[in-house]
């Protein structure tokens, strides 16, 4: 049944036009690069900050910048991922590789929740000084750890 809902997918007018198409496949391809560039080149510094590295630089307009641009990185990412997805979505939830990103994905969606919703690190960014909450700066290494091996595994999915 999901195979079925698969070969569909895959043999959808704008998954065949993507493979076909010399400039499009490209193009969605690089905006997909785009995304996770921004994604990641947002997260890494926030974490980083998170778990004590720049203490002088106040956290909540670092926070506030930092985790639109990752929702915008996120946005196009998945957005493009999606397309890139439809071309060859049989081989893709064939592959190992690609199954761990996704489910590394998903924790690390669950993590950014776990921190924004936990009532214990709600409110971290208020702290201008002192150490961080024990749950927030376990969510920063989760968050880095995930994000990178995320990356890792997405470049890993075009190789094997």
């Amino acid at each position: 049944m999901i195979g079925e809902w698969l070969a569909a997918l895959e043999a959808m007018s704008l998954a065949a036009g993507l493979r076909r198409s010399f400039l499009l496949y490209p193009l969605v391809n690089a905006g997909h690069i785009l995304g996770v560039a921004l994604l990641v080149g947002a997260i890494v510094p926030l974490d980083l900050r998170l778990l004590g590295v720049w203490p002088s630089v106040p956290l909540r307009p670092l926070w506030r910048v930092l985790s639109r641009m990752a929702a915008v990185g996120f946005g196009l990412a998945l957005l493009t991922g999606i397309l890139l997805f439809m071309t060859r979505a049989t081989e893709y939830t064939d592959s190992s590789l690609f199954l761990l990103k996704m489910a590394v994905l998903v924790v690390g969606l669950l993590n950014i929740l776990a921190l924004r919703l936990w009532p214990v690190s709600r409110d971290f960014w208020l702290l201008s000084t002192g150490r961080l909450p024990i749950t927030v700066r376990v969510a920063a290494v989760m968050s880095l750890c995930g994000w990178l091996m995320v990356l890792l595994l997405g470049r890993l999915v075009g190789y094997f």
